[in-house]
């Protein structure tokens, strides 16, 4: 289970860490271009900038801000689940852990402390359930951290187009 889980955690953050990278780029791509490009989030924001030219600063922010926390959404979509699993796995090592004491604390009752035999099964389980849960919890902790701070990076660019779209229109407006 906790291998099945870190397979789906690590192809999520891959993939995710692949889209945002790309993302990333395109977004850095309209900053150097005055067209405004649908394909990227940066421009669908200007995109709706420029639609929305004849309508007032107070309703202009409002539609940036929705298409901010829009984008923002998509940027951060499933990152959740990597998360989710970078914190489980190593949950279901220790419950791997607890069983296989178990196990071991069941052969000493029934036969006794004398024969390690018995008892090596539960030993073992218990060390192997934590080295995987371990295993998958590090590098998914740090795919998280790597994708999130990504995502980020590119929701603060779109904040900060926005707002400054918003001052741009409230001087033209004398509003300020």
């Amino acid at each position: 289970m906790i291998i099945v889980l870190g397979i789906v955690g690590l192809i999520i953050g891959v993939w995710r860490w692949i889209l945002i990278s790309i993302t990333g780029r395109k977004v850095h791509a309209q900053r150097q271009s005055e067209r405004a490009d649908a394909g990227n989030p940066l421009g669908r924001i200007l995109k709706i900038y420029e639609d929305n030219r004849s309508i007032d600063t107070e309703t202009l922010e409002l539609k940036l801000d929705e298409v901010v926390l829009r984008e923002a959404s998509e940027l951060e979509r499933f990152l959740w689940l990597v998360k989710v699993v970078s914190v489980v796995s190593p949950l279901l090592g220790l419950l791997g852990t607890v069983t296989g004491m178990i196990q071991t604390f069941q052969a000493i009752t029934l036969f006794g402390a004398g024969d390690p035999k018995m008892m090596a099964g539960g030993i073992s389980e218990a060390l192997v359930t934590t080295m995987l849960g371990l295993f998958v919890a590090i590098p998914l902790t740090l795919i998280h951290a790597g994708v999130s701070s990504f995502s980020k990076g590119v929701m603060d660019i779109l904040d900060e187009q926005s707002a400054g779209l918003v001052a741009t229109r409230a001087e033209d407006s004398g509003a300020v």
